[in-house]
């Protein structure tokens, strides 16, 4: 991560991706404890990873499909709160393409789609270690007030 103590608008886009993710990781427990990794972030961009234990089995003995979303869902927040700005979920949907296994590794790739006013829309990508495509995820994200790192008026 670059020098937080930067003021925001002397940070390049990059650099307030990376303070406004560290920002929210800090207090992110969910994924932290569910033992994610933030793996890449840039503006609009996110990159977590998981490994599948034991614990997030269903009765079928596979990954239960909470465990995919919710990974997928943490790759959202990290994308499009990428900007400085305080971003939620207004609405997600994910379609599940192939079972996953205990002690998979999962890798969710969120990109922007469209940024546009307080709305935007991105879609994750989820795969296995084996590049394996496993789910298909989209956001639809609403700008709220506030921002991760204070601004100078």
């Amino acid at each position: 991560m670059n020098d937080m103590t930067k003021p925001v608008a002397q940070m390049t886009a990059q650099e307030l991706a990376e303070a406004s993710a560290h920002a929210m990781w800090n207090d992110d427990s969910a994924s932290q404890r569910l033992g994610m990794s933030l793996d890449h972030i840039a503006p609009g961009e996110a990159t977590l990873s998981m490994t599948i234990t034991e614990a997030m089995s269903n009765g079928h003995g596979n990954c239960h499909g909470g465990y995919i979303f919710t990974l997928a869902d943490s790759a959202f927040a990290f994308a499009c709160n990428s900007y400085n700005q305080l971003v939620v979920a207004q609405h997600c949907s994910i379609s599940y393409l192939l079972p996953v296994r205990i002690g998979d590794r999962l890798t969710a790739q969120a990109r922007e789609v469209s940024r546009r006013g307080r709305s935007g829309i991105y879609d994750i990508r989820i795969t296995n270690q084996d590049g394996a495509h496993v789910a298909e995820f989209r956001g639809h994200s609403r700008t709220v007030k506030g921002t991760h790192l204070p601004v100078e008026p």
